[in-house]
């Protein structure tokens, strides 16, 4: 069992400055390598104060020279707004800068308020995606590739910056639909997956999902590693653990919006924050994520291993306004308590 963090890097108001939140992040990812965290992600969003971060590859390369031995992810490229053949070359320059640790996570996106800024129709979404995923597996895995396809056409092309990792760094895919997840065993890639701060009944049903995935391939659900994005807190202080819930509901709040085409922004770039019908209380979050003392949490995430039976748990960390010092007081007591006795109790070597 690996553990990872996840940056998304959210900017909850105008008391916090963009340079903060970046510099907080990524503080964040330098002290995950301290801890013992195996990989630490970076989301990619574009235009509003839900993630600041508008390309992961960026904070990976940065970060690999503050670091020598985490992994660092991408979580994800949105590909229909790349070009497929710069991404490549990027991809190969950030493998070498960071020595071959990159962990290269990509996806469809979601979000129309970014695509209508990138003039690309979210609705052909998933159709671009799975064409430039072919691009890329061409580019990483071919000399020389080409490629003739409905989005683009690109002439016999060399990529002159390769990856240090043959015949490509790993390949993880976001999503929740089952003909992607079917492609990724296929082709032997990995999953990175959510559950929201749905309880063990979701993560159950996405079990099932993967498992029919797999079978229809051929495949076992083992042949492809699975990561489990999840928001989770350990504190003995109610008021702690309410404040990392209300910023949690803030993040979600923000993507349904986004998501659901709602913009709620009066400036054009700090989304509104709308209570929803899909709001969970925060007894009914408490009840559902792993999230209270040390051993609730430590007892949950055995719980919901057991039932998803992931690779690799995502934590959560920043996120909102939540203070940085007891951010950073957070992914410490993961690699100090949490991430060791998790270890022990599945009979596994702390590493």
């Amino acid at each position: 069992m690996e553990f990872a963090t996840f940056i998304l890097a959210t900017q909850r108001g105008y008391h916090q400055s963009s340079d903060s939140v970046i510099r907080n992040s990524i503080e964040q990812a330098v002290l995950s390598e301290q801890a013992g965290f195996r990989t630490a992600w970076f989301a990619e969003h574009h235009f509003n104060n839900y993630s600041l971060v508008p390309s992961p590859l960026l904070m990976v390369a940065h970060c690999a020279g503050l670091t020598s031995t985490i992994r660092l992810g991408t979580a994800v490229c949105v590909l229909p707004l790349y070009q497929p053949q710069r991404l490549l070359a990027e991809i190969g320059l950030v493998d070498i800068v960071a020595n071959g640790r990159l962990e290269l996570g990509v996806g469809s996106g979601y979000q129309q308020f970014e695509f209508d800024r990138f003039g690309v129709n979210l609705d052909e979404a998933p159709a671009v995606f799975s064409e430039y995923l072919d691009i890329l597996l061409k580019g990483l895995k071919q000399k020389i590739f080409s490629h003739n396809g409905h989005y683009t056409q690109i002439p016999a092309t060399a990529i002159s910056v390769r990856t240090l990792q043959k015949p490509t760094p790993p390949i993880w895919i976001a999503t929740g639909s089952s003909k992607t997840m079917r492609r990724a065993y296929r082709e032997g890639h990995n999953l990175f997956v959510t559950a929201l701060h749905e309880g063990l009944e979701t993560l159950g049903l996405l079990r099932d999902i993967i498992q029919t995935a797999a079978v229809s391939e051929g495949k076992k659900v083992r042949d492809a590693k699975l990561s489990l994005l999840r928001c989770c807190y350990a504190s003995n202080d109610g008021a702690e653990i309410n404040r990392y819930l209300d910023n949690a509901r803030f993040q979600r709040r923000l993507s349904e919006a986004l998501h659901q085409r709602r913009q709620q922004s009066k400036d054009g770039y700090m989304l509104e924050e709308v209570p929803t019908h899909q709001d969970l209380s925060f007894d009914t979050m408490r009840k559902n994520l792993p999230i209270g003392n040390i051993n609730r949490v430590i007892d949950r995430l055995l719980e919901e291993i057991e039932v998803l039976k992931p690779d690799q748990i995502a934590v959560q960390t920043q996120l909102g306004d939540l203070n940085q010092r007891t951010m950073l007081r957070q992914i410490e007591l993961w690699g100090d308590r949490i991430i060791p006795a998790v270890q022990k109790s599945l009979g596994q070597p702390d590493t």
